[in-house]
């Protein structure tokens, strides 16, 4: 971060657009400064688009004024309800580039909870009042706009400090500020995951004393902090947070629950819960998007389920890709998580990220390979780099042979790719000519018909032409006492 005096601020702040609302301000005869994200990540040197600001009296009437200074090219959105407004506007910069504004104007006010919701008492407040209600010390600081002070620094809770220290802290209480607004505790962790900052001792004490009280906050909004934990440089943080502060426990339990290390007659299996965040880690390596990330996440969330002991073996998880898929369901709406195409993506992730690894084990066949694109489709390439990545082994020498496996499984999926993979892999005779062919209704007996040919096709037994084909359906159709009409 960098340190700033409050004439380098108001250097900073030299905008045409923070002109504009200072006039507007000084014009109505009221205090006005830019709070919040915007000033943090000024000291962050971090580029940042939406800008708030504290008015101490009204905001809605200092945003209708700067509209109305803007002209036609500006857009209104008035919140009585919530007595914030917000304009909208582009123009045209120096260098000919193109910038879009979002101000958000509300005016400063004090807050007050009851126990059983999230929904303050609002009342006018001073800038005082406004920055205590604030959620952490780093955005609680201000920027005076208007034009005696302009560029003057208010950081009441040492919000400077905290940034050269990398720490996340409340500016009151810890323990009142998240049972007042318990959404808090996730942003809590989701500034620390994104700034790869530590929760200060106090606050994060806080955070498992009242991870209870996170019931009270809605599927959406935990939702939308999820994810911007996942898309941050390294989710891990934040799900370790999450985990040791009991707020897991109660939004993920499923992924909680693989946190354990059972040890039975010498014999112990990996903490999966830690594995999984290193599987995860090594998706974001890739650049992988959300719904990759969420797969990653998961892929392991069958194993609590399926953990056996055998006195042969030790300890085994079959069928836990299985079991996880059906998992799936359930976490995305209870996490009013997408339940369209995007679930069922994961849902193919972790079904399938057992398969490559199965293959890589043991001979790469061609059979093998052409079985798993037919069944993973689209998804190969991201269900292969999640494979890979999960390839966490602490032997060396087993971790390369897998990895090259894997590099062999890619060269031949390449190459399938290169030939039409659907064409070649979907048999020229469907479902429909079998019936027309021996005179069925759908039945039992299509499905098996149909199969039989898929899988002479998967397994390369014949080339995907009719003729071969046909051959090998009519000796089928003649040893289940089918007859060609």
């Amino acid at each position: 971060m960098k340190l700033y005096s409050d004439a380098a601020l108001a250097k900073i702040l030299d905008q045409e657009i923070f002109h504009q609302i200072s006039a507007v301000a000084d014009r109505l005869g009221v205090e006005c400064y830019v709070v919040g994200g915007y000033v943090r990540d000024i000291f962050l040197e971090r580029p940042s688009d939406d800008i708030d600001v504290v008015v101490v009296g009204s905001g809605i009437e200092v945003a209708s004024a700067l509209k109305k200074e803007l002209g036609k090219k500006a857009h209104l959105s008035v919140f009585r309800n919530f007595g914030t407004a917000q304009v909208k506007f582009s123009r045209n910069e120096e260098g000919g580039t193109r910038k879009e504004y979002e101000i958000e104007f509300v005016g400063a006010r004090r807050e007050s909870y009851s126990h059983d919701s999230r929904k303050p008492v609002v009342e006018d407040g001073t800038l005082e009042d406004d920055q205590n209600r604030r959620d952490f010390t780093i955005n609680a600081m201000a920027i005076c706009l208007n034009k005696e002070r302009f560029g003057e620094l208010i950081d009441p809770f040492n919000g400077i400090a905290d940034l050269q220290d990398h720490m996340i802290a409340t500016p009151l209480d810890p323990e009142v500020t998240f049972s007042d607004d318990p959404l808090r505790m996730m942003r809590c962790v989701r500034f620390a995951t994104q700034l790869n900052f530590q929760i200060e001792d106090d606050t994060f004490d806080a955070l498992g004393r009242m991870a209870d009280r996170i019931k009270i906050v809605s599927g959406e909004r935990i939702e939308v902090e999820l994810n911007k934990i996942m898309m941050a440089t390294h989710p891990s943080i934040g799900f370790e947070y999450l985990q040791r502060s009991g707020l897991l426990q109660i939004i993920l339990p499923e992924l909680a629950a693989l946190d354990i290390v059972e040890k039975k007659e010498g014999r112990a299996h990996k903490n999966n819960f830690y594995h999984t965040l290193e599987v995860l880690e090594n998706v974001c390596r890739q650049g992988a998007p959300l719904w990759l990330r969420w797969g990653a996440l998961l892929h392991d969330i069958g194993k609590t389920k399926t953990k056996r002991w055998e006195p042969k073996t030790g300890w085994t998880f079959h069928n836990h890709n299985y079991v996880g898929a059906k998992m799936v369901q359930d976490i995305f709406r209870r996490l009013k998580l997408p339940m369209g195409m995007e679930m069922r993506y994961v849902q193919k992730l972790v079904d399938l990220h057992m398969r490559p690894i199965a293959i890589a084990d043991e001979e790469v066949t061609d059979s093998a390979v052409r079985r798993l694109l037919n069944d993973a489709g689209d998804d190969i390439d991201d269900l292969m780099t999640l494979c890979e990545a999960d390839i966490t082994s602490k032997n060396e020498v087993r971790k390369q042979l897998f990895l090259e496996n894997f590099r062999m499984v890619r060269e031949k999926l390449a190459d399938l790719k290169e030939k039409d993979y659907k064409r070649l892999l979907q048999p020229v005779i469907d479902g429909n000519e079998i019936m027309e062919l021996f005179h069925l209704s759908p039945s039992r007996e299509v499905g098996v018909l149909k199969q039989y040919l898929k899988d002479a096709v998967l397994d390369n037994k014949v080339e995907n032409e009719r003729e071969s084909l046909m051959r090998l359906l009519l000796e089928k159709a003649k040893e289940m006492g089918l007859e060609k009409q």
